[in-house]
């Protein structure tokens, strides 16, 4: 893994910002469409705020997120609310967008048909993803119903989830599809969340699912 460092978490956001957009740019040079998957949450807002007016073919890019919370559009946790409204923005709403939930359906029931979508566009060009003090990244929580099952290398690409520490079901890319991803940078601020990925490495993954997808990834942190 490779690690970057930055002064503060405002430069963290725009050389963030910078590689994924020079990622990006690489791998449509190579391919005709490309897929990033992003997280919700905090973190990626101000990254997005940036990324969003890179020149580059938007209408080249399908954007899909990491994991969602079972809960429509509109409603004040959906992690599609902030992609559409921070990232596909400017010159990146060229961008298709590929939504997970599906109303009148439980995740279980949509996760079979979305997970061929997902297929579609495996091995993902990119993924972005976060991690928190648990070290769990997308809704691979340690302990959620549904882990085991996520973590297995013949995964579907996308699997409900059930935390006990979370309000709503939730649907995340599996490990499998988030370690195939040709690119991936995760985020990380604080001495805190720095000092559990490193905890995290010498953990199996159902114990820290970070360490179970970011290999050969590049970190991305600030204090």
């Amino acid at each position: 893994m490779q690690i970057i460092e930055y002064i503060d978490r405002d430069i963290a956001a725009i050389g963030v910002a910078d590689a994924l957009a020079s990622g990006l740019k690489n791998a449509l040079l190579i391919q005709d469409k490309v897929s990033l998957a992003v997280p919700g949450g905090t973190t990626p807002g101000p990254i997005f705020d940036v990324l969003c007016a890179a020149d580059l073919d938007w209408d080249r890019v399908t954007i899909m997120l990491t994991d969602e919370r079972w809960v429509p559009e509109d409603h004040e946790r959906s992690n599609t609310a902030l992609v559409k409204s921070r990232l596909m923005q400017g010159p990146a709403a060229k961008a298709q967008f590929l939504p997970f939930y599906r109303a009148g359906e439980t995740a279980h029931e949509a996760a079979p048909v979305l997970s061929e979508t997902v297929r579609a566009q495996m091995p993902l060009s990119m993924v972005v993803l976060g991690m928190g003090n648990d070290m769990h990244t997308a809704s691979l929580f340690p302990g959620a119903k549904g882990l085991s099952q996520a973590l297995h290398p013949d995964a579907p690409a996308l699997c409900p989830i059930e935390a006990s520490s979370q309000p709503d079901v939730r649907i995340t890319l599996s490990a499998a599809a988030l370690k195939g991803a040709m690119d991936k940078h995760l985020i990380i601020f604080g001495q805190d969340k720095r000092a559990a990925l490193e905890d995290a490495m010498g953990r199996p993954p159902e114990e820290a699912p970070i360490a179970g997808v970011i290999q050969g990834g590049t970190i991305h942190w600030a204090a």
